[in-house]
């Protein structure tokens, strides 16, 4: 009972900090997208993707490492073992970050002039490597909160990283002469990496403080976990590279392949930038509510799977899935009937509104989808989640490739069904097959 009371708490918290900080964001994405127009957010949503794949390559799995780690070595009382655990995993998030931050300064010419047009410079990609190890070390300290139950302090630290971000963007957007579409990227990416630097030294500093009530005498060791850190990361960091990888190059094909169907450049960017930038945070912004119990799953599951409770686990299962099942048709079916009342006050438009009813079906299976990934996350079946989202990539990317220049936007709309169809339908069996 003192368990399943901590596991509502700490999800009350997340929620509730999420739910201020998503509608925060979301009214600042409404603020961005009427200031610099739809071709600069679709621009931008590339320069994103480039971000996550290397964001991606710096952290390598290392936050779900550490959380499972955590949460066994804490379930058994072994304290000192678990924070020998997180120091392991800190030193490999610096080195990976600093390696991805090299990369990324290596690669940044070929980028811009190969991927992106020469729509922005390399000077973007100069910025985004500075925060890397600071991404790096975030998701460490993350994945730590999340496995001692104390997930709260990550989304306070997300919370002030979001402001800090909205402040300095809004300074930069006012005062920097935005004669360009780079100049935008620039404004928003520095703004991003000062929130990120800013929400590494809070973490570490919550971090230090946290765990002098675990340890206050015991030396620690630098690598003592990095055979068990590599065993989890390895096949997750492997697999989490193609698909963000293969990611990357999805979001790069729509709106090149969208020129072959006859639409300008820019018109296929702006088209991009309303499904991506403005249709999609709207349906995804009702996630508030179930993906802050979603994220503490994994260290329950991970420290219910220790203790041999496979019952509870199946009968947590259950109730899980039937709460995120109703909840998720009732935000599907809102979104379809008032989707022109919803595009009209958020952004005094109904251009988004199309895309909102189109893809308002496929709410259920996205929002239920999340929530059996963190399951088999903590039933340590990453390996397997990932195996299932890169073979939905190479699906979706293979589609979009034939259908945009036949179908144009329609295609990347159904390209988006399969995927989510084929995603929900095998992470589902290969839930069924762990918890029998």
């Amino acid at each position: 009972m003192k368990r399943t009371k901590k596991f509502i708490i700490n999800g009350t918290i997340l929620t509730l900090t999420a739910l201020i900080t998503r509608s925060i964001s979301m009214v600042f994405n409404i603020y961005v997208s009427n200031k610099i127009g739809s071709e600069a957010v679709g621009v931008f949503s590339l320069v994103m993707s480039v971000y996550l794949f290397f964001i991606t390559l710096a952290t390598s799995g290392l936050s779900l490492a550490c959380t499972y780690l955590v949460s066994q070595e804490f379930a058994k009382g072994n304290f000192q073992e678990g924070l020998k655990a997180v120091k392991s995993c800190n030193l490999f998030g610096l080195l990976l970050g600093i390696g991805s931050s090299i990369l990324i300064i290596l690669l940044s010419n070929i980028i811009s002039v190969n991927w992106l047009n020469c729509k922005v410079s390399s000077i973007p990609f100069y910025l985004i490597a500075i925060g890397l190890p600071c991404i790096a070390i975030s998701s460490v300290i993350n994945g730590y909160f999340s496995a001692v139950r104390k997930a709260y302090k990550s989304a306070i630290s997300q919370g002030l990283e979001l402001i800090v971000k909205i402040i300095i963007s809004i300074l930069l957007l006012t005062y920097y002469p935005l004669h360009s579409v780079e100049s935008i990227c620039i404004c928003l990416i520095l703004a991003d990496v000062i929130s990120e630097i800013f929400s590494c030294t809070f973490l570490l500093i919550l971090f230090k403080i946290d765990k002098s009530f675990f340890n206050k005498r015991y030396k620690i060791p630098g690598l003592q976990y990095k055979k068990k850190i590599l065993s989890i990361t390895l096949p997750v960091s492997i697999t989490s590279y193609i698909r963000s990888g293969l990611s990357t190059l999805k979001e790069f094909i729509v709106p090149n392949r969208l020129v072959l169907f006859g639409l300008p450049y820019s018109i296929a960017l702006s088209e991009y930038g309303r499904i991506t930038g403005m249709a999609m945070p709207v349906i995804m912004f009702p996630t508030v509510f179930i993906f802050s119990f979603s994220s503490l799953i994994i260290p329950e599951f991970s420290s219910l799977l220790a203790k041999g409770y496979k019952k509870r686990i199946i009968n947590v299962s259950h109730k899980i899935f039937a709460i995120a099942t109703i909840f998720s048709i009732i935000v599907a079916v809102i979104c379809f009937v008032f989707a022109n009342n919803l595009s009209l006050a958020i952004f005094q438009n109904l251009e988004p509104a199309k895309y909102i009813k189109m893809l308002s079906p496929l709410i259920v299976l996205m929002y239920i989808d999340n929530i059996i990934d963190n399951m088999l996350k903590g039933l340590n079946r990453q390996f397997k989640v990932m195996l299932c989202n890169i073979a939905d990539l190479v699906i979706t990317i293979s589609l979009l490739y034939f259908l945009l220049p036949i179908l144009g936007i329609s295609g990347f709309i159904i390209s988006m069904y399969v995927s989510e169809i084929f995603n929900f339908t095998i992470s589902y069996l290969e839930l069924r097959k762990t918890t029998k």
